[in-house]
């Protein structure tokens, strides 16, 4: 990377003081009402996803044609900036919403370095061109590097020292940050945005970095591995009668620990949890017991009224996730053929394609992410594939081929993954193992460094499982080349103990990250896949289909039926309901066709 002064990497320390309000709130329909309220109630939120909201609610504001955000250069600065100082660190590979909004500073910089609108007067563009180098400089690249000097000469030139933006300041104490925080949440109001003298783009995008701020001075420190892991329980294969009595065991646990027919916080029930359940109680096998019927029935009929214009099915947040879940579980009821249609119209427009102003070569083309973050994932896309797939679609619909080009950006085969990322000054590249991380050049099992310095995503078990389950949905054969080297990785690497390729050496408890997730991905996968068995590299052959029945039997609470992970928390495992849920469907997947 190009050497950059240290001045083009600080930021004016002249801060201002937050008014009392900012500015009135204008309502919008978004994400934030659920927050709103618990701001109101001093109890700060979850900044996570009201951040996820505002930036979602600034990308909307981009002009397509010519990637502007706010009508020129000072809004279009605020949004990369706030973007960029999310907890997300978004950058230019994410997409057209930072890519090409970066592309909008360059093109306005003058051969004096300075960046401002045409018609901008003296004092103007002292202001934008400050504006602009800040932000290019919390984005600072190769691309981004030259247009960055050349600002900060014309700025030092005007008597200015470095660039800046009138940042809202941060209280360093605690208990001052958090009422801050509060009192911004607060002003987002239901809009999950607000106006003010220097208009909405510009005000959210201010709120946002503060929000970020606040977010990454609260979050507290990584503990240490802590605990060393709990064993898992021996087991034996299981048949076919010990997978129902045990299916309908984990569905009695769901009926008596919902409200109703629906699921979530006491009094707070939960549309994406309900959809989860829904899905799981249909694990129980027709003709099914009355009050489990009936409470399918009741949820399915509850998740309908959330379906707003769009067709999207949610509360607020999570609407690819939601929206996905309750298409899986409407599917299976032809009354909501109409809902489940319009669900999947909502799906397909959140993948990053043309529509968004994504092409093929962007990072992220093909993928679909929450619904709200901006960045898509194999996570989102696996699931929002096998409910396209329940609503009808088939390997050649242009969702499963767009699809396609991210999923082999997913995956750790250098001959058809064409990553180039560098982040930070690391270069991160494609492996060679055939097995898969969460996204583009990412992973949440981290990075393999090699003697060069090189990164590589890890792959682990779940996201390869995923990856698999994605290429079947593509249409991929089996003799293809992407699928053989996926095969390779997952057969290499069969365990029913943990989710494998985790490192134990700084957390022993990494492994057992999202295990029920893992075992439900892996029955989808092999199940749609059509292998009733994997031969592992000491020439053994497991019938994996009675093996994982035979682990998920064994995991079962003998007391009321449920499964929670109890050494990994993480991602909503240490929540029954979610456990249990993956669980059945697991088992459902899994089901022998015979005893």
């Amino acid at each position: 990377m190009p050497y950059v002064p240290a001045v083009m990497l600080r930021l004016t320390s002249a801060l201002l003081v937050v008014p009392a309000l900012l500015a009135p709130v204008h309502a919008l329909p978004s994400v934030t009402s659920a927050a709103r309220a618990a701001a109101a109630q001093d109890d700060l939120p979850d900044l996570k996803g009201v951040l996820d909201g505002t930036c979602r609610w600034l990308r909307s504001t981009q002009n397509p044609a010519d990637g502007s955000y706010g009508g020129g250069v000072e809004g279009t600065a605020w949004v990369l900036y706030a973007l960029a100082k999310s907890p997300r660190a978004y950058e230019s590979a994410d997409g057209p919403f930072v890519s090409k909004a970066i592309e909008h500073l360059l093109a306005r910089q003058a051969e004096d370095g300075s960046i401002a609108d045409e018609a901008a007067a003296a004092g103007a563009r002292l202001a934008q061109t400050r504006a602009a180098a800040a932000a290019l400089s919390a984005l600072v690249s190769p691309r981004t590097a030259p247009a960055l000097g050349k600002a900060v000469v014309w700025l030092g030139e005007q008597g200015v020292d470095e660039p800046g933006l009138d940042l809202l300041e941060v209280p360093a104490e605690n208990a001052d940050a958090r009422k801050l925080g509060l009192r911004l949440v607060a002003s987002l109001g239901d809009a999950g945005h607000l106006d003010g003298p220097r208009g909405a783009v510009v005000e959210t995008a201010r709120v946002t970095v503060a929000l970020s701020s606040i977010k990454k001075q609260l979050t507290p420190k990584d503990a240490g591995p802590g605990r060393a892991a709990q064993p898992l329980p021996g087991f034996t294969a299981a048949s076919r009668a010990e997978v129902d009595a045990a299916v309908l065991k984990g569905a009695r646990f769901l009926l008596a620990a919902g409200d109703g027919a629906r699921w979530g916080a006491p009094g707070r029930p939960d549309a994406g949890l309900t959809a989860m359940v829904t899905g799981a109680l249909q694990a129980v096998p027709a003709p099914r017991p009355g009050d489990v019927q009936a409470a399918i029935d009741d949820a399915l009929g509850w998740l309908i009224t959330l379906q707003d214009e769009s067709g999207a099915i949610h509360q607020g947040r999570l609407k690819n996730y939601v929206t996905s879940a309750a298409i899986m579980a409407l599917a299976e009821d032809p009354a909501y053929a109409a809902q489940v249609a319009r669900a999947r119209k909502f799906i397909e427009k959140l993948q990053a394609d043309g529509g968004e102003g994504y092409s093929e070569g962007d990072l992220f083309y093909g993928g679909i992410g929450y619904g709200g973050d901006e960045r898509p994932d194999l996570s989102n896309l696996q699931m929002a594939m096998e409910a396209l797939v329940a609503a009808g679609a088939t390997k050649d619909d242009p969702a499963m081929q767009k699809a396609l080009k991210f999923l082999e950006r997913c995956q750790n085969r250098s001959e058809t993954n064409d990553i180039a990322l560098t982040r930070k000054g690391i270069v991160i590249k494609s492996g060679d193992d055939g097995g898969s991380g969460y996204a583009p050049g990412d992973s949440k099992a981290g990075f393999i460094e090699l003697s060069d310095g090189t990164k590589v995503p890890r792959s682990y078990g779940s996201m390869s499982y995923a990856l698999l389950k994605g290429f079947v949905f593509a249409g991929l054969e089996r003799s293809d080349p992407r699928v053989e080297a996926c095969w390779k990785w997952l057969s290499d690497h069969y365990t029913l103990d943990v989710n494998p390729g985790f490192l134990t050496t700084s957390d022993p408890l990494a492994p057992y990250r999202g295990l029920f997730y893992y075992f439900n991905t892996m029955a989808t996968a092999l199940d749609v896949y059509g292998a009733e068995a994997i031969v592992t590299p000491d020439g053994v052959r497991h019938d994996w289909r009675a093996e994982l029945a035979g682990r998920l039997i064994a995991m079962q609470s003998k007391t009321d039926g449920s499964w929670i992970n109890r050494n990994a928390s993480a991602w909503w495992e240490g929540n029954p309901l979610l456990a249990t849920a993956y669980s059945l469907r697991a088992l459902r997947s899994a089901r022998p066709a015979r005893d």
